[in-house]
């Protein structure tokens, strides 16, 4: 695949140019360093060209789960205010009915699409919603013209349309608001870009910009790839967990994604085995969970680059604002203890050597490898550690500066909205949009950023599961209970210790006692409410022959 040159232009230029187009591409559970761009193995040459073409974010958040950063990309609005104040499935008791709480993308936003749908643009999505279950909160509900999406969190990849949870135990798909059956032969990353790509088709000819959100459904488990895909990496991964750790440290140093002498943190240590403590054939089969992984992240660039060749063959690349993310980090948490799943995956699904990977398959490759996909951050998804919040991101568009770039400005995934609508000459409406009262948007465009300038500095704050941060400069204050945390505030300078080993709450109480106040000040304006917290959602100490017993 060829791109074309990126044609540079000034921002006081964009007034004369066509509105550019938009595509978000959203990867499911990618940890920050497994592509090749962040000093990954997996071969991703699609997502590596984007990146030397355009700008990679090495400061980049998100919410600690997937639905709160999908609401806060939709919105530009903190998931409190905007419907995600806890993932819908995961609602406690003290939370259900609060505002805020809907567990759906609420209508106290005016979100990207509406906006944009509302100011010319043609407006699609394929791939992961998660954002509203019902016809009346689908995306053709919410300004999205034509859309194919799956409703819940994640569903097998292949056309069996298994979901992920025994109490939810059919993946639901609607398009354009309509339920619908996927078509035989259906797999996940292939089908969403086929979509995608008919619906820009479709309308090409009007002449109006699009906004396209494909949201792919990989690398989430369950871990699956097409059978000429399955054993791309066999062997790779042989080495074990604290081999690749150590090479990808390396090649982020060498990459300048991190200073020489970074530590990784690796929590994981002492609370479940190392390499060479598993047994042999508990080796064979954690090689192969990655390998499977690996070789859906391959496929998913694999796509990636069908869908910006179409951009390159239709002469719309360089009038695209092309931005990449992934909605969380690496997913260390085991889909074992979603309810009922342990005796659920033991009876319905095959797990077998042979058939791992395909369809009807359904395993997840486990905390030590997601600890291995944030190198060299701690922890992973579902925490407020860096490991959780800090995500691969890149951009590519005529707005970069200078191509190639890895920028250390600290960005948030509400910043996308405020960007796209100032790249389109958009204004957010307000307090106020369609008859009923909205939230200003909190975000911040990231445009100066992508022309060398910094970005304002300002205290972005994180509660998801009771587990809290709060980031201000070079400053953030964690706290998580055991055994991710002490259960206290917890207090690090990431410009000197990026990876959160070493709490200086009580050598910097000053430093404290003003975050705290900024922590207080976040809860105040984006209704987080406190309460008791009742979920069984972490790592797993089985390793498949003590998993069912």
């Amino acid at each position: 695949m060829t791109f074309m040159a990126a044609s540079l232009i000034s921002l006081g230029s964009m007034a004369d140019e066509p509105r550019p187009n938009f595509l978000i591409v959203i990867a499911d559970d990618l940890g920050y360093s497994d592509i090749g761009s962040y000093g990954g193995e997996i071969e991703t040459p699609n997502l590596d060209t984007l990146a030397s073409e355009g700008m990679r974010f090495s400061n980049f958040h998100t919410a600690p789960t997937c639905s709160p950063t999908r609401a806060m990309l939709m919105s530009g609005v903190d998931s409190h205010l905007a419907g995600l104040g806890n993932m819908g499935e995961l609602l406690q008791d003290f939370q259900k009915g609060e505002p805020g709480y809907e567990g759906y993308l609420n209508d106290s936003v005016a979100n990207l699409a509406e906006v944009l749908q509302g100011a010319g643009y043609h407006t699609y999505t394929t791939g992961k919603w998660h954002l509203g279950r019902s016809e009346e909160l689908s995306p053709a509900a919410r300004g999205f013209e034509r859309s194919y999406i799956l409703v819940q969190g994640g569903a097998s990849h292949f056309d069996d349309q298994a979901a992920i949870i025994s109490v939810d135990p059919k993946a639901i798909y609607r398009e354009n608001g309509q339920q619908v059956e996927v078509p035989e032969g259906f797999f996940s990353s292939e089908f969403y870009t086929d979509k995608m790509i008919d619906y820009i088709e479709a309308d090409r000819e009007t002449g109006q910009p699009f906004l396209g959100i494909l949201s792919y459904t990989a690398p989430h488990w369950p871990l699956h790839a097409p059978d000429e895909w399955l054993d791309r990496y066999a062997g790779r991964y042989d080495e074990g967990y604290e081999a690749i750790r150590e090479e990808r440290l390396q090649r982020m140093q060498a990459l300048g994604l991190l200073p020489a002498g970074i530590e990784a943190n690796t929590p994981m240590a002492g609370r479940l085995p190392e390499w060479d403590e598993l047994t042999d054939e508990q080796r064979r089969r954690e090689a192969r969970a990655m390998e499977i992984y690996a070789a859906m992240v391959d496929n998913m660039d694999h796509h990636i680059g069908r869908i910006i060749d179409y951009l390159e063959d239709t002469g719309e690349l360089d009038n695209t604002f092309i931005l990449f993310l992934s909605d969380n980090g690496a997913d260390g948490n085991t889909p074992l203890d979603l309810p009922g799943n342990r005796e659920w995956i033991a009876n319905e699904f095959d797990n077998s050597w042979g058939n791992l990977g395909r369809k009807g398959s359904y395993i997840d490759y486990g905390a030590q490898w997601a600890q291995v996909g944030s190198t060299p951050l701690p922890f992973f998804k579902g925490m407020t550690s860096q490991g959780g919040v800090q995500v691969p991101a890149i951009v590519r568009h005529s707005s970069v500066l200078t191509p190639g770039e890895i920028n250390d400005e600290i960005l948030h995934v509400m910043d996308v909205m405020p960007t796209l609508l100032e790249l389109a000459g958009v204004d957010h409406p307000g307090d106020a949009f369609q008859g009923r009262e909205v939230h200003p948007m909190e975000g911040l465009s990231m445009l100066p950023v992508l022309q060398g300038e910094a970005m304002s500095e300002r205290a972005l704050g994180w509660e998801l599961f009771g587990r809290r941060a709060l980031r201000k400069g070079d400053w953030k204050l964690v706290w998580m209970t055991e055994p991710y945390g002490a259960g206290e505030w917890q207090l690090y300078n990431l410009a000197e210790d990026p990876t959160e080993l070493r709490d200086l709450a009580d050598q910097e109480p000053e430093k404290l006692a003003e975050l705290l106040a900024d922590w207080e000040a976040y809860v105040a304006r984006n209704n987080v409410l406190s309460g008791d917290f009742n979920i069984e959602y972490g790592f797993s100490t089985c390793l498949y022959d003590n998993c069912f017993e």
